[in-house]
């Protein structure tokens, strides 16, 4: 009896694994077919969406095309005299409209062959520049493109004067788009212009021609404007952003024949596959046959039915085994569960002596380390953070921060706006480094200039919040101060030098004697002397000038930006001299602002010298300077100009140190202007950029505080140590600017004079004696 007791023990085991196989079978079965099933139907519907939206945007695109093109004729119409300025201004918009596929647009005219010479000549007077017919003299009726605009920077120049008649089927179109007096659609055919490619990158293309007739009460037929649209270019840009779908663009031709114009191959097999209808115009229609791989397609991936099958098969066996082992070997079990617990408490003990060690070296370090959680609140403060911001209680919130801390821009004395603050950008997932703030509160009533770096704090740590690394940067500061007391100081003494030479040099030019054979190659060895003494005394202030700008203190009061620059213009023109034209110029209306009035001359004189100094050979300069309000408390100035431009990808650049354009490599400059330009007005809180003249040329722009929201009191830039320390400077600079005159005193030269009393500490430098040559033009720092 108690044989047969062990026996039905032993044998309960392998029935349960049995029994869990054979369930766990038919449930996996079950669900794999379902699942394979349910992605079917969802690849359906996807191949659907997909290919109404290719649909859509086809009959979008072309529809717009239409538009512009019609839009393009009727503005011709009101334009009884075309010239190619005209075409240009009014294709312009079709240049910025990103028309996917499209050829250069171009204004075509039936010439009768009688009438040849004098219609070439005719255009040509109106800007048909270079224009020569070809004409074919196979056909009575001539068509040239006279106007051609390319709308894409990348096209190849399009041939003008090629006779368009003896082109099938672009002369069929043209004629039945002037008989019907509405725009209409070619056959697709190879345009003339793509001929000349290899045939691997010829497309079959369609011309979209739309006829200008007048509005007179007899009208007069005037020509056509057509552009091509091709039928690769186009299904690529249509079908390529939607991925793993394929595609053929059909044209059905006026006696409806079909063919195939453009293909797109996507991944995968063709087992989907849907067809649509574009009508483009009169009798012309194009179908879009789109194919689609249902295991490629978002949602069905062919391979999650096979891995359910393989799961649930590796799950049921594995359950099977459990339900083997946990009959037949409880005591396994146990100890299976003991050692796996073993491993937890192991597991648990390391992560407890790394969390030690990490509130130790949070303890230890100087930086200061502050992590705040999605809402802003505050997780971890080290006592490092808790030392360099000077608080040891918690704010509320981030609402509070900027109370609570005393959180201001490097000036000092404006607020920092809480949405730059590094930790709220980090909440935003945006990385810092070396955001300068200053803290100023009961604690820290100097002041402390740190240096934060902010990031997002990982998520695989639990918690989605932030954290931030602040550092005392303040003696760093004061140290590059020193540093640009001693740069000044150099500076200076380079120009003692440079003052004795050019002294010397005047004196010997005054006294070369006429009757000497070799004075006029001494006299122009000597004014090559001293225009090169001058080109380095302009490197020097211009040095000067861009350590200025970030280190000097900022004096900012009430400025009326009219008044100055109304000074700058008329100082520009008189340096001018007679060998090049005065500018024309313009001054609009501008709000006064809250800034250091030396810096801010520099800025304007800096972009007005650039307008009038960059213009093409020949050309007259055109400065346009306008400005208003933008946004609370700012004021935005432009200085627009008609001169060379800046190209796209030099824009991002242009206020690099030493950065120049190849365009401006033939005019003077260093390429530190346009950086003296941005520190000083990042200085002053505000912001700069450059963008094209619709006119042509280039449009600088910048802000600055406005007047009435800022007070009319001192501001110390980056020295955060208050006026004392900006006094300190001062007398330092003046003190190591006297010693220097002193020495050049102790060592002046005889026979050039220089002053005997102590030098001024503004300009310490001798007096320059002046040579009876043309005064040299003032030169700005761009």
């Amino acid at each position: 009896m108690g044989q047969r007791e062990n026996g039905a023990r032993r044998a309960t085991g392998p029935l349960l694994s049995v029994s869990m196989l054979l369930i766990g079978l038919v449930a996996t079965v079950l669900t794999a077919a379902g699942l394979y099933s349910a992605q079917q139907d969802s690849a359906a519907r996807e191949m659907d969406k997909r290919h109404e939206t290719a649909l859509a945007a086809i009959r979008t695109e072309t529809q717009r095309y239409r538009g512009l093109i019609e839009t393009l004729a009727a503005g011709i119409i009101n334009d009884p005299d075309l010239t190619w300025e005209d075409f240009d201004t009014a294709t312009g918009p079709l240049a910025e409209a990103d028309l996917l596929g499209a050829a250069p647009v171009a204004f075509v005219v039936a010439v009768p062959t009688a009438e040849l010479d004098r219609a070439q000549r005719f255009w040509r007077d109106h800007g048909a520049l270079g224009l020569t017919f070809r004409p074919d003299p196979s056909v009575d009726e001539h068509f040239f493109a006279v106007f051609v605009r390319k709308l894409d920077e990348n096209e190849q120049g399009m041939r003008s004067g090629a006779d368009a008649g003896a082109v099938e089927p672009l002369a069929t179109t043209l004629r039945l788009a002037r008989d019907r007096h509405q725009l209409t659609v070619s056959d697709a055919y190879v345009l003339m212009r793509d001929r000349q490619k290899p045939v691997a990158e010829q497309q079959q293309s369609f011309i979209f021609a739309a006829p200008v007739w007048t509005r007179e009460n007899t009208p007069r037929f005037r020509g056509w404007v057509a552009s091509g649209l091709r039928g690769g270019t186009f299904l690529n840009r249509i079908l390529g952003p939607l991925g793993q779908i394929s595609g053929e663009l059909i044209s059905v031709d006026a006696d409806q024949t079909r063919h195939t114009v453009a293909e797109w191959t996507g991944k995968g097999d063709r087992d989907l596959t849907r067809t649509g209808t574009v009508e483009v115009g009169p009798d012309r229609n194009w179908i879009l046959e789109t194919h689609g791989d249902s295991r490629h397609l978002a949602g069905s991936g062919w391979y999650l039915p096979a891995v359910a099958l393989g799961s649930g098969l590796a799950l049921t066996a594995l359950l099977a085994w459990l339900v083997h082992v946990l009959a037949t070997g409880r005591a396994r079990a146990r100890a299976q569960v003991e050692a796996a617990t073993a491993d937890l408490r192991a597991t648990e003990a390391t992560s407890r002596r790394q969390a030690e060690l990490l509130g130790a070296i949070m303890l230890t370090i100087s930086d200061g380390v502050t992590v705040v959680d999605s809402q802003g609140s505050v997780l971890l403060e080290n006592p490092a953070a808790r030392r360099l911001l000077g608080v040891t209680q918690q704010p509320d919130g981030p609402h509070a921060w900027q109370e609570h801390y005393g959180v201001y821009r490097p000036d000092g004395r404006t607020p920092f706006p809480l949405a730059e603050m590094p930790l709220i950008r980090a909440l935003d997932g945006e990385s810092t480094d070396g955001v300068e703030v200053v803290i100023r509160n009961p604690s820290r009533p100097e002041g402390v200039l740190l240096s934060i770096d902010g990031r997002p704090l990982d998520p695989s740590a639990g918690e989605h919040g932030a954290v931030a690394v602040c550092r005392d940067i303040t003696d760093l500061r004061r140290y590059e101060s020193d540093l640009a007391i001693f740069a000044g100081v150099v500076a200076h003494d380079l120009k003692s030098p440079l003052a004795l030479v050019r002294g010397y040099a005047e004196l010997v030019l005054a006294e070369v004697p006429d009757g000497w054979p070799e004075a006029a190659e001494i006299r122009d060895g000597l004014h090559r002397m001293v225009r090169a003494v001058d080109r380095m005394d302009a490197l020097i202030e211009t040095m000067l000038a861009y350590t200025t700008a970030r280190d000097a203190p900022l004096r900012p009061v009430a400025v009326d930006p009219a008044a100055m620059i109304r000074e700058i213009i008329d100082e520009r023109i008189a340096g001018l001299g007679t060998d090049r034209p005065a500018p024309d110029w313009s001054l609009g209306p501008l709000p006064p602002v809250h800034a250091d009035p030396a810096m801010l001359r520099h800025v304007l004189d800096n972009l007005i010298g650039n307008a009038i100094k960059y213009v093409r050979p020949g050309g007259t300069p055109r400065v346009e300077v306008t400005g208003g309000p933008a946004g609370p408390g700012q004021v935005r100035i432009e200085i627009a100009d008609s001169g060379i431009g800046i190209p796209d990808a030099d824009k991002p650049h242009v206020f690099e140190t030493f950065h120049r354009t190849e365009a401006a490599a033939g005019y003077a400059g260093t390429g530190l202007g346009l950086t003296i330009c941005r520190r000083i007005v990042d200085r002053h809180g505000g912001e700069i950029g450059v963008q094209d003249n619709p006119g042509g040329g280039t449009r600088f722009w910048f802000t600055l505080p406005a007047a009435e929201t800022m007070e009319d009191s001192d501001m110390t830039g980056d020295d955060i140590g208050g006026p004392q320390d900006d006094d300190a400077v001062r007398e330092a600079l003046e003190r190591a600017l006297a010693e220097r005159a002193a020495l050049m005193e102790a060592a002046r030269l005889p026979g050039l004079a220089l002053p005997t009393g102590p030098a001024p500490s503004s300009e310490p430098a001798p007096g320059r004696l002046r040579a009876p040559i043309p005064e040299r033009q003032r030169q700005d720092q761009g």
